[in-house]
């Protein structure tokens, strides 16, 4: 998953808004494992053709109805609504195979 807040968001901010997620998602009882990092910032960055990237995001679940659960677990949308009222932010996902 990669979180793009539309404009820079404190450091302090973006590390609370991953423990709550990360926090969120591990009560959920449907993730094997959740790890989470801000995107470490780099020049080339400026010429970013879509957007850059706030922070990582990696969700380790079990199959494909643990990954179709995450979408309405208890609490998501609480959480979305309030982290978007105070720093409008996308999500992109890549969804896919354990990599090697």
């Amino acid at each position: 998953m990669i979180v793009a807040f539309d404009q820079p968001i404190p450091a302090r901010e973006l590390d609370q808004y991953l423990k709550e997620f990360k926090e969120l998602v591990e009560g959920s009882g449907l993730v094997e494992s959740v790890a989470a990092q801000q995107h470490i910032r780099v020049p080339g960055d400026d010429h970013a053709p879509v957007a850059v990237a706030s922070a990582i995001v990696q969700l380790r679940l079990a199959d494909l109805d643990a990954l179709n659960a995450t979408f309405t677990m208890p609490g998501a949308v609480d959480l979305i609504k309030r982290w978007q009222g105070r720093y409008p932010y996308k999500v992109l996902w890549a969804n896919h195979e354990p990599l090697a």
